[in-house]
């Protein structure tokens, strides 16, 4: 079960954390895997830890995205796990103090480059009748946290919603649209996350979060698509 020998993976804002952690367990797999960063130092050093390639760029440059297919060519997985910008602001109960362009710079990496990187690889998909779509949001997009994030959860559940209507109209085709909704995890900042507040008594890993994305792009996920699956601890139970 789960074995991706002869798939193709993108993974977005994979250097590091999360993104890492899917990258590795889709490498263990079998998959062939392009690792994306923002920074073209940590693409290669996390490309080379895993024997994986290196497609480093800013997701929300239209040219950096076009060039990543010149790079990769058609593939199976599109993780779109890159979703924290740069000196993101997390001004305390002060939605009213962001300015648009922080509303702007969430759209465009949390909405606008996952629609841009779908339609972009889509096509193919299509014709070869498989394919798997995987977005990585968080739980900010329905349980609020006076933590500044009205920006950042505004734009994950743009792409949630998105994300339900693509895989109404691609579910046909053999390809499976789904989205892993992250609570508190322990990433790759050296600090440990509070873990009160789970049912298992820790915080979430890397390898938690790759463990489910191979799930959900493997073969035996092929009837599971169009939903947003909470993986946070049992912080929060539905």
């Amino acid at each position: 079960m789960f074995d991706l020998n002869g798939r193709k993976a993108l993974i977005t804002g994979a250097g590091q954390g999360m993104g890492f952690g899917i990258a590795k367990a889709l490498k263990d797999a079998g998959a062939d895997v392009y690792i994306n960063d923002l920074y073209k130092g940590r693409a290669e050093k996390a490309a080379k830890d895993i024997d994986a390639m290196a497609v480093p760029g800013d997701i929300t440059n239209a040219e950096v995205r076009n060039d990543f297919l010149k790079i990769t060519g058609n593939i199976d997985i599109l993780i779109n796990n890159a979703g924290v910008p740069v000196k993101m602001p997390t001004s305390l109960n002060h939605a009213h103090k962001l300015k648009e362009t922080d509303y702007q710079r969430q759209l465009d990496l949390n909405f606008n480059s996952i629609r841009g990187l779908c339609m972009m690889y889509l096509p193919e998909m299509k014709k070869r009748k498989h394919g798997r779509i995987l977005i990585i949001t968080s739980e900010s997009h329905r349980l609020g946290f006076s933590m500044g994030l009205s920006h950042y959860a505004s734009a994950k559940s743009a792409a949630l919603g998105y994300m339900r209507q693509l895989a109404s109209e691609v579910g046909s085709f053999g390809i499976t649209i789904n989205a892993l909704s992250l609570g508190s995890m322990n990433n790759f900042d050296g600090h440990e996350r509070a873990a009160y507040s789970t049912m298992v008594g820790r915080a979430g890993t890397p390898q938690d979060v790759g463990a489910a994305s191979l799930y959900l792009c493997s073969n035996e996920a092929s009837w599971m698509t169009g939903q947003t699956i909470p993986l946070n601890g049992g912080a929060c139970t539905a």
